[in-house]
């Protein structure tokens, strides 16, 4: 067909908006628990993570606390990131991040008292995890709801395993247990989760101490870094095969 018959537009149509590309979920899971972990890719937040690691129970418990800060954070900034003026959009992410915090530091003070007081002032400090806002700047802002709540799922997720497997790790070096006072924390049925590993244990006392908590987390991230680099080596050598074939 010639240009001369195509139909012409209307003067007051416009072209129709390309299609939205699809939300790839299953990548965004990854880099929140692996690729780009909080702490083991991007080493944010280490203040509360090597103060609060001495056991895996306050591990667990402050990842959670900052897993529901990030979830709800995500969410509330896709909500009102057409509302909000570029130019004032940090200081409305941080207004909205501490009014979170502040409703979690109450909840976990009236319903995990025991909780509240081995975590302390390091909940109200959630506020200042760069984390947090790094993830509505640079994520749930240019995102749709679904897939910054997914997002901060994953972030908060991540982190908490991270604080989870320090504390495991300096527990059981420090003390030779696991998820100590679990129970005491966050409540009677999860007294299934104490466990003594070494009886008679004399324990190693560096361990528990924030030097104890560097070394550890040394190690750690040294682990993954080395384990990331085998994994792209391989994926390298995969490469010339799959053309050969």
């Amino acid at each position: 067909m010639s240009t001369a018959d195509a139909t012409p537009l209307p003067a007051d149509s416009t072209p129709p908006e390309p299609a939205a590309a699809p939300i790839d979920y299953r990548s965004i899971v990854g880099r929140g628990l692996w690729s780009e972990n909080m702490v083991f890719a991007q080493m944010l937040a280490l203040c509360p993570l090597l103060a609060v690691t001495g056991t895996a129970t306050n591990g667990l418990g402050m990842g959670l606390a900052t897993t529901a800060v990030l979830l709800l954070a995500n969410v509330g900034v896709a909500l009102i990131r057409n509302w909000v003026s570029a130019s004032v959009r940090i200081p409305v992410f941080v207004v909205l991040i501490a009014t979170l915090v502040t409703l979690v530091d109450m909840s976990i003070n009236a319903w995990l008292h025991d909780l509240y007081k081995v975590l302390g002032l390091f909940i109200a400090l959630i506020v200042c995890n760069c984390g947090i806002l790094g993830r509505a700047e640079a994520f749930a802002s240019k995102n749709p709801v679904g897939a910054a709540a997914v997002d901060g799922l994953a972030m908060g997720l991540g982190f908490t395993l991270a604080l989870v497997v320090l504390g495991a790790v300096r527990e059981l070096l420090g003390a030779g247990t696991l998820f100590a006072g679990a129970s005491l924390l966050l409540g009677e049925p999860f007294r299934f989760m104490e466990l003594t590993l070494i009886p008679d244990y004399g324990g190693f006392l560096l361990m528990i101490l924030p030097p104890g908590g560097f070394l550890a987390l040394g190690f750690l991230i040294a682990g993954k870094r080395v384990w990331d680099g085998r994994q792209a080596r391989r994926a390298a050598a995969a490469v010339p095969d799959s053309a050969a074939a």
